[in-house]
């Protein structure tokens, strides 16, 4: 595939008048010969004439001294009104530079998928709204994901429907000084469903196998996954916050292999977006789906029981877990990857627990 092309659309030296604009004429009596706009005097010579060309010819007897005006303070608004504009130009070019790449096929994806232009220009920006406006997640603890190489951030799973990879995905790039982005670690059936398995891949998720997160890690890529998986976004509302299994620690052995650092992150929030109080599993097993949920608003409303409720989140990433201290066969060694995934799930419901006592209302 070809090279991405970048196209400046920030040089505004044509636009905005990179050279100087030479000064405006004024003639008459009124303008002086000096700088600070006052006349000078002027002496009359001998046989009473004034130095400079006769009047009679036709000519201004002040024009040799008029480069007293100065034309930038009088064009200041217009400048400003230009810069204004000119920002709404850069955009416009950008977006219109932006649709020409995508439709001439002018863009790069990685040999996961993933499109770095199109998650940050469009998915992200359609995303932001959600988590900053809608459910106005705090992030805490940012600054223990690191700034270079690969990490692996092990978070909770509750919602019914995995709002909180998403929400997490933007509050990693958008807190994070590196403005890292996570590639988060999907199941089977989101790769599954139309429509939903171009917009994974391109926003750089991808299966959760151990050989992809390795080579994710590898690359120096955050990783993210949630071990709970459907059981725990599937999970009835009276068991809300309290982690499931597990697995099999799998992710701990794949951190050892690449030698990255395990981050537990903790999500308050999610789980009464949809609360769900119960499950239609025939009709689950009909459609194939590990749950059919069935909540307050759905599907008595509808289409409108989709809409989640406007819950307060508060996401937390705690102290990492390094791995790079242990010798390669240690990723073969049952007793230590049951041990580290205690650990990291442990850490993970005791923040679960802290957040919850210190917040003040689910909605605020």
């Amino acid at each position: 595939m070809a090279d991405a092309k970048v196209i400046p659309f920030d040089d505004d030296r044509s636009r905005s008048g990179g050279g100087s604009r030479p000064a405006r004429r004024r003639t008459g009596s009124g303008s002086g010969g000096r700088g600070d706009g006052s006349t000078a005097p002027v002496s009359a010579l001998p046989g009473g004439r004034l130095p400079g060309p006769s009047p009679e010819a036709g000519e201004d007897p002040q024009e040799p001294q008029q480069p007293q005006e100065a034309p930038e303070s009088r064009e200041s608004p217009v400048g400003e009104a230009r810069g204004t504009d000119g920002g709404w130009d850069r955009r416009i070019a950008g977006g219109l530079a932006f649709l020409r790449r995508r439709v001439t096929g002018d863009y790069e994806v990685d040999e996961f998928g993933y499109d770095k232009e199109l998650t940050d220009q469009v998915l992200m920006s359609a995303l932001r709204p959600l988590a900053d406006k809608y459910f106005r997640v705090e992030v805490k603890g940012i600054e223990n994901i690191p700034s270079e190489g690969g990490a692996l951030i092990v978070a909770n799973h509750s919602g019914t429907l995995p709002l909180d990879g998403l929400m997490l995905q933007v509050a990693v790039h958008d807190n994070h000084p590196a403005e890292r982005h996570l590639r988060l670690l999907a199941a089977d059936l989101v790769f599954h469903l139309p429509v939903v398995n171009e917009l994974a891949r391109k926003a750089g998720h991808t299966l959760a196998c151990a050989e992809d997160a390795q080579r994710l890690l590898e690359l120096g890529e955050i990783v993210g996954v949630m071990p709970e998986g459907f059981k725990g976004i599937g999970k009835p509302f009276g068991d809300r916050y309290k982690l499931q299994r597990f697995g099999r620690g799998g992710f701990v052995s794949t951190a050892l292999r690449a030698g990255a650092p395990i981050v537990p992150c903790s999500i308050v929030g999610a789980e009464e977006i949809y609360p769900m109080i119960g499950n239609a599993k025939t009709l689950a097993r009909l459609l194939g789906f590990p749950y059919f949920p069935i909540t307050p608003t759905f599907p008595w409303l509808g289409p409108l029981g989709a809409v989640p409720l406007p819950t307060k989140w508060t996401i937390q990433f705690g102290e990492p877990i390094p791995t790079d201290g242990y010798p390669p066969e240690a990723a073969e060694d049952p007793m230590l990857m049951f041990n580290l995934t205690d650990q990291v799930r442990e850490q993970i419901q005791h923040t679960l627990y802290k957040l919850l006592v210190q917040r003040r209302s689910v909605f605020f």
